[in-house]
């Protein structure tokens, strides 16, 4: 190993992006709180953003997409409740320690399903692009809910 590709590792090796330090210049839907952590700005990320979502007790975000990014929530602390569909017709919930997984262009919304707590989440996405397409669409009354189950794992 040479000395050249050692400095390399140093200047663009691992970086640690302190939680004091997330940049919430970023694109935001109303009801929510986004701050980017990781992306080529601030860590030299090519393929993927990383950053964290706030949303404050009983408030929900607006609907939106993010196009033809695929984005991955974690669930820190909080209960959240999605809703999604062409007309937000369907919803499910999460809570501390489960993933949500939101396809490309899936109308969506998330909504603190807690009055007293903040819903806090890491959100990773496919891609550098932060598109954030709100919607104006109209939403059914009583959406279905829908079990989150796959081939593996049958209905609780």
């Amino acid at each position: 190993m040479n000395t050249e590709s050692r400095s390399d590792w140093r200047d663009h090796g691992v970086k640690i992006i302190p939680a004091n330090e997330l940049d919430r210049n970023t694109l935001q839907t109303p009801g929510m709180t986004r701050a980017a952590a990781i992306n080529h700005a601030r860590a030299g990320a090519s393929k993927i953003w990383a950053g964290t979502v706030e949303i404050h007790p009983n408030a929900k975000t607006g609907p939106h997409h993010h196009g033809e990014l695929e984005t991955v929530i974690y669930v820190i602390s909080g209960r959240a409740r999605m809703r999604w569909g062409e007309r937000l017709e369907f919803f499910a919930d999460a809570g501390a320690g489960d993933f949500i997984y939101v396809p490309p262009f899936v109308p969506h919304q998330e909504i603190n399903a807690l009055v007293n707590e903040r819903l806090m989440c890491v959100v990773v996405r496919s891609d550098q692009e932060t598109v954030v397409v709100n919607l104006d669409i109209p939403t059914v009354e009583q959406p279905e809910e829908v079990l989150w189950i796959d081939p593996t794992h049958p209905k609780p």
